[in-house]
């Protein structure tokens, strides 16, 4: 079992950034994939980036490539999102996920261990 808590969200100005973390329990944090979603008010949750357990596969959502950075620490059991030049389009609900899949897992099915979310507002 994995239990996932993120932070960071708020409110920043369109062009701003913020940087989310997700702090995971347990032994066995380097084994898992680790991945952001995001879920806007009235759509699906979206895939946006997922790193590998040791951090040398990465991989993004076409939408955030080049302004987003997803990094661990696998000492401090934690993943992070660097999210620069934010749009108004990038505001939701933004979750972090753990999966044991190696690959590249982007589907929301692919990740069985889920955070409780942390909202992003960005103001136009």
């Amino acid at each position: 079992q994995v239990q996932l808590v993120e932070s960071g969200g708020g409110l920043v100005q369109a062009g701003g950034s913020l940087r989310l973390s997700c702090a995971a329990s347990g032994r066995t944090f380097s084994s898992y994939t680790m991945g952001w979603f995001r879920q806007a008010p009235g759509k699906e949750r979206d895939f946006v980036a997922a790193i590998s357990g040791s951090g040398g596969s990465i991989h993004y959502a076409d939408s955030v490539k080049g302004r987003f950075t997803i990094s661990r620490d696998n000492a401090k059991n934690t993943v992070y999102l660097q999210m620069n030049i934010l749009k108004p389009e990038d505001a939701a609900i933004y979750y972090c996920a753990a999966t044991r899949r190696l690959g590249f897992p982007a589907a929301s099915d692919e990740f069985d261990y889920w955070g409780q979310g942390t909202q992003v507002t960005v103001s136009s």
